[in-house]
Order: C-alpha cells, then structure tokens, then sequence
C-alpha cells in the first residue's frame, strides 16, 4: 500500500475514454467484468468532442475533432445504427459510398451512448502505472487505483510517456507517428454564407472546411457555423501558438475560401489537437503483454478513422476475454 488514497479493485482499468477505451469497455462489461474507465478530460470522447459557444444570443454547437463518422466493419455499423434508433446519431451527408453520420446534437453523443452505464472517472491523469500483486497500481496525482489488468487507449506518445522509455513496448510506440491538426470554430450572419456543406482539398492551408450548422440538430437561425482544420504542414508550422493567435491567424484563411469578410466573424475560437491523425499506424490491432496484464490500443494501430479506433478496442477485449 502506497501513502496515496488507494481506490477500489477492478479486473480492468480503462486508461482513456476515446472511442477505442468505450469500446473495449463496453465489451468487457458485457462479458460481466467489473471495468474502470479512467480519463484525464472533463468530458469523455476524445477527438469525438463537440464545444458550446453563445453567439448572438444563441447557443452553437462546434464539432472540432471527428468530423463524421462511417462504417465498413459490420459490427459498428450496427453500432451507428443503434445510436440512430436512440436519437444520438444521424446521417449527415449520404453522397458518398457510405452514409456519413454524426453526433446529435454532437459528435460527443456518440461516445456519450456507447458510454452508458459504464464506470467512467472523468479528470483523473494517470502518470504511471506500477506491477503490484500480481495486478497493477494507477498512479493518478494524489490518488492510486488497482487494477488486475490494465489498457491503455491512449495516443502513441502518451503511452509512451506512461510506460517509460525502458518498457519493452517503447520502440513500438515509437515507430508510430502522429500529425498535429489545429482547429478554427467560427460563426457568420447567415445571410451572408455560402450553402455548401462541406470541402477537402489537401492542398490548401485549411484541408478541410464544414459547415457545422448544416449537421442534424445544429441549424441556428440567422447564423451560419462553421468547422476549419488545417492540414498537418500549417498545424505544425503554428502548433505552439496561443489559441486566440491561431484563430486570428486561421479566420481570414476561412472567410477567403468562403468569399466572405472576415470582420463580419461573429464567432471564431481554435482547438490544438497535438496527436490528431495517424499518419504511420502500428499495422496491427493492438500491443499486449498477457502475462503482466497489459494492453495498448487505439486508433494508432489501424488506421486515422473512428471505426478504427473502434475495431482496436473491440479486439482488445476479445484478448482479454479469450485469456479467461
């Protein structure tokens, strides 16, 4: 027993509640375990998150991480489905080959479904992990959680800052990379925006443009919202800037591509997301050590895509379970 407050016993702790830590949790849970999720932000999703804004008197939603979600895995387009028939998601965009599907009244909705009924703590930083008993310590500020087995769904170099530089899964990790995305919220007088719904185009310094007001359940009268995130050259050029300089830097960017003034910005905030996109995954779908008790995954395995994040911690939890 260490001096901090210890916490009580679970089979699994959870470390990270983006879409793969819910899911392996969900999974397990459903298995009958008794699982933990631990996560150091306010709100849980990850990149799956969705900020609140007054403008003009009304309340905006932004989605400033995953922009739509779609689906190839049969299992989590039964997912999506069961989040449809629940009124936590719907198509947003169906011209493509696979319907496009977001989060209502945000994409946290999503997570915050496949969420329900599990233990999840929000606010807790676990700095480090620690074999106690033949389980595991969480070390998490003043506090310690015990665990007999532990995941982490983490990004790559979080993980890796946890574990250390010695732990056998270190050049592993390290030979995962992740590009950085800044991200700009704005909002314009209706009258004067465009009605397209949505723009890529990699080439240019925002390489990708939505108009967030057009998702289901986002539509405010007389405003126009809108999502911009730049492509990992400009996120990375800019990345250790304040927020306010980045949306000052990114608006007129915006209202360019928009044709319109940006004076005539009734909103705009920004959002770093330091580890934003995979660009070089793992190539498998998880990492283990079955015998300390120890599993890594997330959407760095597979591949920048939230069902990827999703096929990860399914996989996770078939391992667990199929170990007994």
């Amino acid at each position: 027993m260490t001096s901090d407050r210890q916490d009580s016993v679970s089979d699994v702790a959870v470390i990270g509640a983006g879409m793969a830590g819910l899911a392996c949790a969900r999974a397990l849970v459903e298995a009958g375990l008794r699982v933990r999720v631990l996560d150091k932000g306010r709100g849980i999703g990850g990149r799956m998150a969705t900020r609140r804004a007054q403008v003009a008197g009304a309340e905006m939603r932004f989605d400033h991480g995953a922009q739509y979600v779609t689906a190839l895995d049969p299992g989590f387009a039964t997912l999506l489905e069961a989040a449809e028939a629940a009124g936590a998601a719907a198509v947003w965009d169906s011209s493509g080959q696979r319907p496009r599907y977001a989060g209502v009244p945000g994409m946290s909705a999503l997570p915050r479904f496949l969420a329900t009924g599990l233990d999840v703590r929000q606010g807790v930083q676990v700095q480090a992990l620690a074999p106690a008993g033949g389980g595991w310590t969480l070390h998490a500020g003043d506090a310690a959680f015990t665990a007999d087995r532990v995941v982490l769904t983490v990004p790559a170099p979080q993980a890796a800052a946890i574990l250390g530089t010695d732990h056998p899964f270190a050049a592993a990790l390290e030979s995962v990379e992740m590009a950085p995305c800044l991200t700009l919220m704005a909002a314009f007088p209706e009258t004067d925006a465009p009605g397209m719904r949505f723009r890529a185009d990699e080439s240019h310094p925002l390489a990708w443009i939505a108009r967030d007001s057009s998702r289901p359940g986002r539509a405010r009268p007389g405003l126009s919202g809108w999502v911009a995130q730049a492509g990992p050259a400009w996120s990375a050029q800019h990345l250790e800037a304040p927020p306010e300089e980045t949306a000052v830097a990114m608006l007129p960017l915006l209202a360019d591509a928009l044709g319109l003034d940006p004076a005539a910005a009734l909103h705009a905030s920004a959002h770093r997301w330091r580890y934003a996109r995979v660009t070089r995954p793992l190539g498998a779908p998880f990492l283990a050590d079955a015998d300390a008790g120890l599993w890594l995954g997330g959407d760095w395995c597979l591949g920048p895509r939230v069902e990827s994040a999703w096929q990860s911690g399914q996989a996770v939890a078939a391992d667990i379970l199929s170990r007994g």
